[in-house]
């Protein structure tokens, strides 16, 4: 309970930190950012990120697909661990 309840406005602070990212982005390159949905719009991309299909291609090794990232970013975090 605890966990949770220090990890919920971490994650809101980080959704809301990436919206004004994309504001500031979007100004930096002179044109409209995320104005649609205004504070509803970084649940919108929580939201969106959780319902999505995952896609995986057909001819793939389906095991293979799904291990690979997480043996490459455990690798990478290995490599991590050796520098002082």
């Amino acid at each position: 309970m605890v966990e949770l309840l220090s990890c919920v406005p971490l994650l809101i602070a980080i959704a809301f930190l990436t919206v004004a990212e994309r504001k500031l982005l979007a100004a930096h390159q002179l044109r409209l950012g995320p104005e649609e949905l205004g504070v509803v719009q970084p649940f919108a991309d929580a939201l969106k990120l959780l319902i999505k299909e995952t896609i995986i291609p057909a001819r793939a090794n389906k095991v293979l697909y799904l291990v690979a990232p997480v043996l490459t970013l455990t690798l990478a975090l290995i490599g991590w661990a050796v520098i002082p």
